[in-house]
């Protein structure tokens, strides 16, 4: 049997890999899964295709006898959210997140609004292949796909019930919101007004080809995000990918922070809202540096996999004070066991209010160490672990050594992780080091290493 789902929903370049043909059965898929009358809410990201794979992926969801609501453009966790607080039996995203721009995708919600676990995703695929889907008769055809217009309202709503509003707007945070040119550049700049924020936005229209920069917020893409900040002296800046559930942070000086920083703060500032076990889920490509900050409050950091679904599915059977990941992706249970841009961005508000600190001074008070990240292209029938054999072999002796997923060499100054990507045909490589001309260094050892397999 195939394989359709990667590290979060399945992803393929729009009208290639990801055709209508294949959203369509996609949608008879989940559709016979959910099973006739339930009520599924789907929403879209502002990427090329993306009406035409929803128009899809409706159509085979009606020929289930699923109910579907159709919330438009709206981040994933403005969907998510609504799913589960509006009392839907599940949900369908089309979106490819951080992904290329030629790249589309299809994610599948439980009516929690976390993405379902890996065993349904494997049902969902055996009714794929094995063509097992329920086809209604023509007479229980009736229901037409009707709009759910309070997605955005209901989420907003949601985010600035956590936060202390007041102490937040009598600062007057002075802000920059850079939107990827997507679905956050509507609903981020509305939390921010809301917070009394004096909002500034960039690279804020849609434009489904993201001609402005690509939808993964790095820094290298956000270089002009950043001397924009910089220029107008914002207090604060948040960068989104393309469904803005991740956030990346530029602080008072304009310098890029990575999601495992701002992630390390933020769990600081949840363990203070929150009363759940004293500990955080996150993947084993965030930095030593959360271990060994975290640790100071009694904070025990628990490694997974790599990949939204695994650590959020832990941190909601486990509980925790969060989950989060070096991309920029933060899991506030509070809120919801999702990764959620704008919840973050309003956390991080608060936390400057609250402590009277700038941003700047918050990240000043983590560790400093130096990443480097880099990757290679996945050749054909490459396998994959010949390549954590060798990187084991050539850096691993006398480190210590990880393989929840890949392999990562943790070493007294530094950590490197090589892992396989599961969103894209690449390998990615990751190095951390205290001193930079060792990040890379070894980052450039390890991507000759990857490269001559």
């Amino acid at each position: 049997m195939g394989k359709l789902f990667g590290t979060d929903g399945v992803r393929g370049i729009v009208n290639q890999e990801l055709t209508i043909e294949l959203a369509q059965r996609l949608g008879k898929a989940i559709g016979t899964f959910f099973g006739e009358n339930s009520t599924l809410l789907i929403g879209r990201d502002a990427r090329s295709g993306g009406d035409m794979i929803m128009r899809a992926v409706e159509s085979g969801l009606i020929s289930t006898g699923v109910k579907v609501y159709e919330g438009g453009f709206a981040p994933t966790p403005a969907l998510q959210y609504s799913v589960k607080t509006l009392g839907y039996d599940g949900g369908v995203i089309i979106t490819a997140s951080h992904n290329p721009r030629e790249h589309n995708g299809i994610k599948v919600l439980a009516k929690d609004g976390i993405e379902i676990s890996r065993d349904k995703e494997d049902v969902i695929e055996s009714i794929y292949f094995e063509n097992k889907f329920n086809t209604v008769p023509w007479h229980r055809l009736t229901f037409d796909v009707k709009k759910e217009d309070r997605v955005i309202d209901t989420y907003v709503s949601g985010i600035i019930s956590h936060v202390d509003v007041e102490k937040i707007r009598r600062k007057n945070f002075k802000v920059l919101i850079d939107g990827a040119n997507s679905v956050g550049s509507i609903s981020t700049p509305i939390v921010a007004r809301e917070l009394g924020c004096k909002v500034f936005t960039f690279n804020a229209n849609l434009d489904p080809t993201f001609s402005a920069r690509n939808p993964e917020p790095t820094i290298e893409s956000l270089s002009e995000t950043a001397e924009v900040a910089r220029s107008i002296k914002a207090d604060l800046s948040v960068a989104h990918d393309g469904d803005a559930d991740r956030a990346i942070f530029i602080d008072s000086m304009g310098r890029v922070q990575w999601g495992d920083r701002s992630g390390t703060l933020l769990s600081l500032w949840s363990s203070k809202k929150e009363d759940f076990p004293k500990r955080i889920y996150t993947a084993v490509s965030s930095s030593s540096l959360v271990q060994e900050f975290l640790s100071n409050y009694g904070i025990e950091v628990i490694w997974t996999k790599v990949g939204s679904v695994d650590i959020a599915r832990r941190l909601y059977q486990e509980k925790g004070i969060a989950g989060f990941e070096e991309n920029g992706g933060f899991i506030f249970p509070l809120h919801q066991y999702v990764r959620d841009g704008a919840m973050s961005f309003a956390l991080m508000l608060e936390m400057m209010a609250l402590e009277n600190s700038s941003s700047a001074e918050l990240f000043n008070r983590l560790p400093k160490y130096h990443l480097v990240k880099t990757k290679v292209g996945l050749k054909p029938n490459m396998d994959i672990n010949n390549v954590y054999e060798k990187v084991e072999r050539e850096i691993g002796s006398g480190n210590q050594i990880v393989k929840i997923d890949g392999v990562k060499v943790i070493g007294k100054d530094f950590w490197a992780l090589v892992r396989k990507s599961g969103t894209e045909p690449i390998i990615r490589i990751m190095v951390e080091a205290k001193e930079p001309e060792v990040a890379e260094r070894l980052a450039n050892q390890l991507k000759q290493i990857v490269g001559e397999i």
